[in-house]
């Protein structure tokens, strides 16, 4: 890998007008060269704000979390060394991901997890289904593969070439869920370090916001996990 290594992050956001520019701004003064904003065709000024502060927007009008990430992922330069994710609430502490990276640019590491449950988290910045999820989504994913991750944070780094040999496919926001279950099925050498979380500057969470919509996040879950450790399994034995 090349020193320094060009960093990429992606950013979906939906109506987060009031935050987006921020943290493009916050992004962009932590080294990331490539600022991608995925806007799923928001209603309000998001897309507008985010090239303002010097982001590349793409319209992804199809909905679901993973599909704006992985629209994303189809815009990154070919050399493109390592790939941040984090959400445009400003919810993710942006003055991170120098920590993030670093394992991955001296070799110690394919794959970084940034734990929201870790660290120093503003009251009201997670709900307790997002908590609860975290802990009993890392639990699966140590007993049946034995990475241990203590959060399905959204803030995250990833080689480059470990990315593409992953096979993502998840359209909704059990992505982030299938991310750490392949990244742990693959054996990839992985970090976890303690970010903490902020409260979001603005809007309502699409995921927990309410109980109808924190609800269904689980259920989403839920099935991701139990689809995709059954396609793991047989991706093992062929």
């Amino acid at each position: 890998m090349r020193s320094p290594p060009l960093i990429a992050a992606i950013i979906p956001c939906l109506d987060e007008e009031d935050a987006i520019g921020p943290v493009v701004a916050s992004v962009a003064g932590q080294g990331a060269t490539d600022v991608i904003v995925v806007d799923g065709a928001s209603k309000d000024r998001t897309a507008e704000r985010a090239t303002a502060a010097g982001a590349r927007v793409i319209v992804e009008t199809r909905r679901g979390y993973g599909r704006a990430i992985q629209a994303g992922i189809a815009a990154l330069r070919d050399d493109t060394d390592i790939i941040v994710f984090l959400d445009g609430d400003g919810s993710d502490p942006a003055e991170f991901i120098p920590a993030l990276i670093a394992p991955i640019a001296a070799g110690q590491a394919a794959f970084v997890l940034g734990s929201r449950t870790r660290g120093r988290r503003e009251p009201g910045s997670l709900a307790p289904q997002q908590i609860a999820a975290g802990l009993v989504g890392g639990l699966l994913i140590r007993v049946i593969y034995g990475a241990r991750f203590s959060d399905l944070s959204p803030f995250r780094a990833i080689r480059s070439d470990a990315l593409r040999g992953l096979g993502m496919r998840e359209a909704t926001y059990g992505w982030n869920l299938e991310m750490l279950m392949r990244v742990a099925a693959a054996g990839l050498p992985v970090q976890e370090i303690a970010v903490g979380q902020r409260r979001r500057i603005g809007g309502v969470s699409k995921v927990s916001g309410n109980l109808w919509a924190g609800l269904k996040a689980a259920a989403v879950l839920a099935t991701t996990f139990c689809r995709l450790a059954l396609s793991l399994r047989r991706e093992r034995r062929t």
